[in-house]
């Protein structure tokens, strides 16, 4: 059987109690953000000065 690709990867990580991560779409290259405080959590496109989504090129 074989492993599956993943398609996200978190690029950066900091708190332990209030999270802050930046997860890299590997097919699309778009940023997003997650933060998680408790039990609460959520994921949104990250963005630059311009509004618009930042692309990680490879």
């Amino acid at each position: 059987m074989s492993r599956k690709k993943e398609r996200f990867e978190k690029v950066y990580s900091q708190g332990v109690a209030n999270v802050i991560e930046i997860w890299v779409d590997k097919e699309t290259g778009v940023n997003y953000v997650y933060k998680q405080s408790g039990y609460a959590g959520g994921m949104t496109v990250l963005l630059d000065c311009q509004g618009k989504p930042v692309i990680t090129k490879e």
